[in-house]
């Protein structure tokens, strides 16, 4: 099989792109997020609960 010259130009690039990005991701950084995103969840579902109860209690 032969590999042109030009997908492993690309191949690199990319593999090298996200060796940085994952090199600077820090732990903390990934436990915020993880958070974060709970909470947004949790709001948005009670939220969504709120918005039910009132639609039903009112119209």
């Amino acid at each position: 099989m032969e590999h042109t010259g030009e997908h492993t130009t690309i191949i690199g690039t990319i593999s090298g792109t996200l060796l940085s990005v994952a090199a600077t991701i820090d732990l903390q950084d990934i436990t915020k997020t993880i958070v974060l995103a709970a909470v947004g969840a949790s709001v948005s579902f009670l939220v969504t609960l709120f918005l039910k109860w009132v639609w039903r209690r009112f119209f």
